[in-house]
């Protein structure tokens, strides 16, 4: 008789296991934290939230997952208190179980650390800077799209090789931009190239006349734009009625097509970018692109691709596992291969970093646009292994030396 209680409690321990591996409350929260008014809208926002939501109803179709999926999302302002203080509530009282997108550089480093104190996941897609993946790594977040590594070692590296070795950096100041400008100065300086000089403006920025004559001063080269979405569209616009690009090129270290559709290929014909994704690159990235293009009107960037790519990924983490327990889903999400239109043969690291092949483009002229959005010459491919900072080089503390 006695017995029978023992029995019991393990009976019902074995029932706990098995319930804490199965998804909690049958449901799977995705939340989208990301600019939805401000200066990376256009690059991420409401194409982030589309691509989420497309990516929720591809996942069912397909998969017939036996959990439900829900999508919350919310407007970060590119603040980090209000990103912090959004995940924190959303983890604490909606039982989301993984913030996503996370578009500005101190945005994702405050959800990285809710995440971690919380035993949540955090999915990153538009925030670019290295530190996500070397010093401020943890084992909860994954940096899936690109970074300031890449994008230094595809356009810096190529515009250097091609003569462009003197440099002034119009820099965006905060971490991204302080990322940006440091992983590119390395890479021109080991070019033989030489940076004369750099100046930080407020991020966002409007009025970049003042800094734009201390470049015109400095007698670079090439001004390396050290910022992103509308600073860099701004920063050009203004370039070009200050007369100071007949004399001196251009370099954004990261463009986005909408930043090329929003300019126009005249003032932007010829520069190079490096870029995750471009649409017209092969049948599949047109077919998601199109799909894409007729709710949202617009091609998709590389961070809404990649976002799509990033919660279809961890969905089918989710499914592998049965279970939304961030280490289970973590561990399936670094198991299980990436193909997809995004990515093909893509992989998790132990730092977090999702390597991929990464694309130097350089921006067509007019006359050899054929057709809507017809704005990129694929000019190389830059394989996985050399697009991303080596794990030999990681300041992760996750990865094993």
């Amino acid at each position: 008789m006695q017995l029978r209680p023992i029995a019991l409690a393990v009976t019902l321990a074995l029932a706990a296991a098995g319930a804490q591996a199965a998804v909690s409350g049958g449901v799977v929260k995705i939340g989208v934290l990301t600019d939805l008014s401000g200066t990376y809208a256009d690059l991420a926002g409401s194409g982030a939230v589309l691509a989420t939501q497309m990516a929720i109803d591809d996942f069912i179709a397909k998969e017939k997952p036996s959990f439900k999926v829900e999508m919350l999302t919310a407007d970060h302002q590119n603040k980090a208190d209000i990103a912090s203080n959004k995940a924190r509530e959303w983890f604490e009282r909606e039982g989301v179980d993984t913030a996503t997108e996370l578009v500005t550089t101190s945005v994702a480093l405050g959800v990285m650390k809710v995440a971690k104190e919380k035993n949540r996941i955090a999915l990153i897609s538009g925030a670019a800077s290295t530190p996500i993946t070397n010093e401020q790594c943890n084992d909860v977040t994954v940096h899936y799209t690109y970074d300031t590594y890449a994008l230094a070692n595809g356009t810096a590296k190529a515009v250097t090789q091609q003569g462009g070795k003197k440099w002034f950096f119009l820099t965006a100041d905060y971490a991204f931009g302080q990322a940006l400008e440091k992983d590119s100065s390395a890479v021109i300086k080991a070019n033989g190239g030489q940076v004369v000089g750099s100046v930080r403006h407020p991020f966002p920025g409007s009025d970049f006349s003042s800094f734009l004559l201390q470049a015109q001063a400095s007698g670079a080269q090439i001004i390396g734009l050290a910022n992103a979405g509308a600073d860099t569209t701004n920063a050009i616009k203004q370039a070009a009625e200050f007369g100071v690009t007949p004399t001196q090129s251009l370099a954004g270290l990261l463009m986005f097509i909408t930043d090329v559709h929003a300019l126009g290929l005249k003032p932007t014909q010829s520069m190079y970018l490096t870029t995750g994704f471009y649409w017209d690159r092969n049948d599949e990235t047109r077919a998601w692109s199109k799909r894409f293009f007729e709710k949202q009107k617009k091609m998709p960037t590389m961070v809404q691709a990649g976002q799509y790519s990033s919660v279809y990924h961890y969905l089918s983490a989710v499914k592998a596992g049965d279970s939304d327990d961030a280490a289970t889903v973590m561990a399936n999400m670094k198991k299980l291969p990436i193909n997809d239109f995004f990515a093909k043969n893509g992989s998790i690291r132990d730092d977090g970093r999702m390597v991929h092949d990464m694309y130097l483009v350089q921006v067509k002229k007019p006359a050899d646009s054929k057709y809507a959005w017809d704005y990129y010459s694929v000019k190389a491919t830059i394989p996985a292994a050399d697009a991303f900072q080596p794990l030999s080089q990681s300041r992760c503390p996750l990865v094993k030396k």
